[in-house]
């Protein structure tokens, strides 16, 4: 067994302060986008989530040419873009996804102002590659309280609003009839999928942010229709996946002839999930199989 995980597990890897703190944020980030991502799914608004991570884009730009941390230009327009979202008609569902083209049109047209603006006229050298696919080794020790108190912000959000917003995403009609405000309700839940966008663009980038938030997500629904094993089933897959993806990336120095470069952990991550949604489509229509044939 030892020797088998010598294999998997590079010496230093446990040491090594950016891999600890790869760890860290990456698990809190997992946990919270997988949390939100179990409404995304069962609202049907994994389109919205994809956009506002596209959008985060902006944000991340925007705060590089600021020389401010990266999450704050993330979480602005990421929540920026949802309101903006809710006030042209999300909250009706054939305006959804009118509404979610027209702000990523516009969110993609700042973005690229903005990241040409970055690499034309300000140092900001490898800044477009971060901010599009991540670096989740180069997050510093002050970024882990910020995830975390934005962390908390949404997970206490919807924490609040569990029942009201649960029977909103599976009947807005009965919601509305038993006196709750959808909309409202609606919104709120919005700004908190922006956030939880915007911690995921932090680790592995804008462009692959939703990954996080729909694959796990979408695994653990495979697996379980109830909603509070689905939100613990995913939470474990999206923290096991990004665990996993940093463990690979760190491991992948030794994989090249200089050993000096690693590939990237967003990769790595994005390939895990979507290797355990097969999976537990594969695990669930066996189920469902056996399950015909004992009928």
């Amino acid at each position: 067994m030892s020797h088998v995980l010598h294999v998997l597990i590079e010496p230093g890897f446990f040491s090594s302060s950016p891999v600890r703190l790869a760890l860290a944020i990456g698990g809190l980030v997992a946990s919270v986008a997988a949390v939100v991502g179990v409404f995304t799914v069962i609202r049907g608004q994994a389109f919205a989530g994809e956009a506002l991570g596209d959008i985060g884009a902006t944000g991340g730009a925007s705060a590089y040419l600021a020389g401010v941390p990266a999450l704050f230009g993330f979480v602005g327009f990421s929540v920026a873009a949802a309101g903006a979202m809710e006030l042209i008609g999300i909250q009706r569902v054939r305006g959804r996804d009118l509404a979610t083209g027209i702000v990523l049109g516009a969110g993609f047209g700042i973005a690229a102002l903005l990241l040409y603006l970055g690499t034309t006229y300000d140092n900001t050298s490898g800044a477009t590659v971060t901010i599009l696919f991540g670096a989740i080794f180069d997050l510093t020790s002050p970024d882990l309280p910020l995830v975390l108190g934005f962390g908390l912000i949404v997970l206490v959000t919807l924490a609040v609003l569990y029942r009201p917003l649960m029977l909103a995403s599976i009947s807005p009609e009965l919601a509305a009839a038993r006196g709750v405000r959808v909309r409202l309700v609606g919104a709120a839940y919005l700004i908190s999928m922006a956030v939880a966008v915007a911690l995921s663009a932090v680790t592995i980038g804008a462009i692959l942010s939703t990954a996080l938030l729909v694959g796990p997500a979408a695994a653990a629904l495979r697996l379980t229709t109830r909603p509070g094993r689905a939100i613990a089933t995913a939470a474990v897959i999206g923290v096991a996946s990004t665990w996993l993806g940093v463990l690979l990336a760190y491991d992948s120095y030794d994989w090249t002839v200089k050993h000096d470069r690693a590939w990237p952990a967003s990769f790595f991550i994005v390939t895990v999930v979507l290797a355990v949604y097969l999976i537990a489509g594969w695990f669930s229509q066996s189920i469902r199989r056996g399950r015909s044939l004992s009928a």
